[in-house]
């Protein structure tokens, strides 16, 4: 589905069914040079069960038009101005790591257009290695390298997966190799600048649920549970065994997690 956001083209998958947002609507927002593509399962489950999916590309990102932005807040208010494009007045947010940081900074400073908020991958702050860093900056794939396998928990590496001849770590090699350069670079620049998570994490009033990979190295299992004790109303869900990328790791899981908190 095709949005005009601040006179560009932005692009949000549906789940597989048209777009109504008269239904109960979910927004999904993915991580640093990700895309919808990685919502896949969860986000047709609740197309399919009674409302309507919005899996956003960021700008920049997948088949949304650029530049990206360069701040978490900047990003925050670009997905509030996505739901005024197609007139949604209250949705539920998704993040994954830094799309995390961006769900949680606009239901923080836009909490009426937030109804439940769910937290992946999550910490007040993520800070970035500086060898990913350089790394990224100058485009080198060895940054993608990293990325992948700090992203993904050790049984991962392994190919465990309910689906047979799933390759998780290549296949989110792949999703990372398709981002348009500079793109990764931008967003951990932004993701390592924000320094508003614990000010946000206190203004959030809405029912928030946080999601813990228990072998996440990338945001620690006791940073999300730090997230979710400087929320007012949370609920936490840990995941053995899944690193940080546990929405492919470990999908079931997660998307029962996503199910028994946003379904009333």
């Amino acid at each position: 589905m095709d949005i005009k956001v601040d006179g560009a083209t932005a692009f949000a998958a549906t789940g597989g069914r048209a777009f109504d947002p008269s239904l109960p609507v979910t927004v999904f927002v993915h991580g640093a040079a990700f895309d919808h593509t990685v919502w896949k399962l969860q986000a047709r489950y609740f197309a399919w069960n009674g409302g309507s999916v919005l899996a956003v590309d960021l700008p920049g990102h997948g088949r949304s038009e650029g530049p990206p932005r360069p701040s978490i807040p900047a990003m925050a208010d670009w997905l509030v101005a996505l739901m005024d494009a197609v007139e949604v007045g209250e949705a539920n947010l998704v993040g994954h790591s830094m799309g995390a940081l961006v769900a949680m900074d606009a239901a923080a400073r836009h909490g009426a257009r937030v109804r439940k908020l769910a937290l992946l991958g999550a910490a007040p702050a993520i800070p970035v290695n500086d060898l990913l860093l350089s790394r990224s900056a100058e485009d080198d794939h060895h940054a993608l390298e990293l990325l992948t396998g700090w992203g993904y928990g050790r049984r991962a590496h392994y190919g465990v997966h309910k689906m047979p001849g799933i390759w998780m770590t290549g296949g989110g090699l792949r999703t990372l190799e398709r981002a348009a350069p500079g793109v990764l670079h931008n967003d951990l620049v932004a993701t390592n600048a924000y320094e508003g998570g614990e000010a946000a994490a206190a203004a959030v009033a809405c029912p928030t649920l946080v999601v813990i990979g228990a072998r996440d190295l990338m945001t620690p299992a006791k940073r999300g549970h730090a997230l979710a004790g400087m929320l007012a109303d949370s609920t936490t869900v840990v995941i053995p065994q899944a690193g940080h990328i546990m929405l492919d790791e470990e999908p079931d899981a997660t998307l029962d997690a996503l199910k028994d908190f946003l379904v009333d």
